[in-house]
């Protein structure tokens, strides 16, 4: 391998990096446009004889395109790594560079800088904006569905629940939230109660509470009602639907959490007793991310190098990308549900696809370069 002098090798190496980005550009935008349209049409299909509102079907798109984007950035990632080696190769300009002195590895460091860089603030800064973003297109979605948000909230200001019944509605507040085993213990808990007619019937606060048959169990209870004085009793049942599954199903989506919030979302669920595996999953998954799409460049770059004019041969290597992306994709959707099921660990499941796509590629391009 020859070394150019570093003038000339910084310009090569510039000019390689700024071809990719302005491709990597031009591949976000056409698919993001594709993904927006997609979603305008199953939003609209969705919304059928419902009176909503183009602009709040365009509005959700909206919000769930940032989640998209973040999605399908490995293909993107990918697909702009075929297309500027194909312009390099198709201008022969890729031939001149090799003839330079340059190897595989001197031009590919600077792109590889570039995704390393934008991977990592995609972690740290798109990733929040696109949680953020599908969180108010659930809220939406819900709306649209139901015409309603979940009845249910459960976050670091205790849990929330309001249940209709027959003779009235019951709202429900308690200030700490712990499961232990299979059973259920609310802290500070205060209920209620109104009638059909929607007027205030009754207050209850209690120290304690548990689940029952169809039945929430307080104990130590003060009861205050409209000009009566307060009474007291040492337990109390009262009709209720809350049940561990619909806590548990209250939680927030991990694409809803911001990566900067779920080491905190994870530690307080936890402290309460429950499960956030699948958010771990999913931090490890973000932090994975920036090794992926080094990875999937790299993968892109092993069918794309090999200059020829062939428009036959391109054809094949852009096939054989394709399979390659959908291959990895099809790979870490496997090893992540394999993870959600606690079949593999959580470390394994979230790096298992970028360690692999990475080793294969590296292996591949050291055959074509050197072997």
């Amino acid at each position: 391998m020859r070394f150019l002098p570093f003038p000339i090798a910084f310009t090569l190496t510039a000019y390689v990096a700024r071809t990719y980005l302005k491709a990597l550009l031009g591949t976000v935008l056409v698919v993001s446009a594709l993904l927006l349209l997609f979603d305008v049409i199953e939003l609209s299909r969705r919304a059928g004889s419902r009176t909503v509102e183009i602009d709040d079907v365009l509005m959700m798109a909206l919000h769930r395109l940032p989640m998209g984007v973040h999605t399908a950035l490995p293909f993107m990632f990918m697909g702009g790594a075929v297309i500027v080696f194909w312009r390099l190769a198709r201008g022969s300009e890729l031939v001149v560079i090799r003839a330079a002195g340059l190897s595989v590895w001197q031009f590919l460091t600077p792109i590889l800088g570039v995704v390393l860089g934008l991977g990592l603030l995609n972690v740290v800064a798109l990733n929040p904006l696109a949680a953020t973003l599908y969180a108010g297109y659930e809220r939406m979605d819900a709306s649209m569905d139901a015409g309603v948000d979940v009845p249910v909230s459960f976050n670091d200001g205790g849990l929330w629940l309001r249940e209709t019944h027959p003779d009235g509605q019951v709202v429900l507040h308690a200030r700490g939230v712990r499961q232990i085993e299979h059973a259920l213990t609310l802290d500070g808990v205060t209920v209620f109660q109104f009638g059909a007619d929607g007027r205030f019937r009754q207050r209850l606060d209690a120290e304690k509470g548990g689940l029952g048959d169809d039945t929430l169990i307080l104990s130590h209870v003060v009861i205050a009602q409209p000009g009566e004085p307060l009474a007291r009793e040492d337990s109390l049942s009262i009709p209720s639907n809350l049940t561990l599954p619909r806590i548990r199903d209250s939680f927030s989506d991990p694409e809803t959490v911001s990566f900067w919030d779920l080491p905190d979302f994870i530690a307080f669920f936890e402290a309460a007793g429950f499960s956030a595996h699948a958010h771990r999953l999913h931090f490890q998954a973000l932090l994975a991310s920036p090794l992926l799409l080094v990875a999937m460049v790299l993968m892109g770059a092993v069918f794309s190098l090999k200059p020829s004019q062939r428009s036959v041969n391109w054809m094949l290597r852009i096939v054989g990308a394709l399979a390659a992306g959908f291959s990895v994709f099809f790979f870490s959707k496997v090893t992540y549900t394999l993870g959600l099921s606690e079949t593999l660990p959580i470390a394994l499941a979230a790096w298992a696809p970028a360690l692999m796509t990475l080793f294969i590629a590296l292996a591949m391009l050291f055959h074509l370069e050197d072997g």
